[in-house]
């Protein structure tokens, strides 16, 4: 659907013409500063954007568009052994990149963070006759509902042979990350999207409620996506953008990372606003016992 609307600032498609997009209007997102604005598929194919297809790690194709499209975001094509499965989304959609990806084996199975990385969802569910997995809890947040879109719910989802969708239930209810047990050359990949935030420094992650509008991430949320991530392994993290990967150690970055967070949120131990090294993790990312897995939201 060439003409459908498209904002232009979070580069999400809807089903058909409106006035406002729910997703820019929510607090974690914002409204560009000259309004709402639209575009289409048509538009953007008419003003010389075009695919871009790189290396982002082993196994790991980008594919990002220049010039960029909505927050700058660029996807990931996973080239697992029992078929590839694109994690995240961009907006501009268009032969050039289906004849690309097919070139590449195609796209077994699709799986979106959280609802600022829908874009064209629907579109490249069509091309690939794929499957669109997204969490029940960010059902409301769909701006073109499909039957390609496959809800699903709990804490975990098995989509193919080592390839698992957690509810993190950071920045949004439903964000997920996928973990990838044969990514890393055998040492496990993490795909998170913005979820965990791969930021600058690439040794850390930040987590965020709202990272437009700096609203940080609650503490029994880090707590409860801490305990969802123990059991797996993972030596890199892929964030959002491209080269913001984790190259090494990533699960010791996200829990350093967390004490980190936790200590400036709470305010706790003498040493509060110092930097912190690399270490064990003290009670802060721990919570207050058991229950605490049960608050998330």
């Amino acid at each position: 659907m060439n003409d459908l609307p498209i904002c232009l600032t979070c580069g999400v498609q809807y089903a058909g013409p409106r006035q406002d997009c729910p997703i820019c209007e929510d607090e974690r997102q914002y409204v560009g500063w000259q309004g709402q604005r639209w575009t289409s598929l048509e538009e953007l194919r008419a003003t010389g954007h075009r695919p871009v297809v790189a290396e982002e790690g082993p196994g790991v194709v980008g594919l990002g568009t220049d010039p960029a499209t909505a927050i700058g975001q660029r996807a990931l094509l996973v080239r697992a052994a029992g078929g590839n499965v694109l994690w995240d989304m961009v907006t501009h959609f268009d032969d050039d990149v289906v004849e690309r990806i097919r070139a590449l084996g195609g796209v077994r199975a699709i799986a979106i963070s959280h609802p600022h990385f829908y874009g064209t969802m629907v579109e490249w569910a069509h091309a690939f006759d794929a499957p669109v997995y997204i969490h029940a809890k960010d059902r409301e947040w769909v701006a073109r509902p499909d039957d390609s879109i496959v809800f699903w719910e709990g804490e975990t989802r098995e989509i193919g042979d080592g390839l698992t969708l957690i509810n993190a239930g950071v920045h949004f209810a439903g964000g997920q990350v996928l973990h990838w047990r044969d990514g890393s050359e055998g040492e496990g990949a993490l795909f998170s999207g913005d979820i965990l935030q791969v930021v600058p420094d690439r040794r850390w992650v930040g987590f965020m409620y709202s990272y437009p509008n700096l609203i940080p991430e609650r503490p029994r949320t880090i707590r409860r996506a801490l305990s969802l991530l123990a059991p797996y392994g993972f030596d890199r993290v892929y964030g959002a953008w491209w080269k913001r990967v984790v190259h090494t150690d990533g699960a010791a970055a996200v829990r350093r990372s967390a004490e980190r967070h936790l200590r400036f949120a709470l305010d706790e131990g003498d040493d509060a606003g110092e930097n912190y090294p690399p270490g064990p993790v003290p009670d802060p990312v721990a919570g207050p016992g058991p229950g605490s897995r049960s608050g998330s939201s």
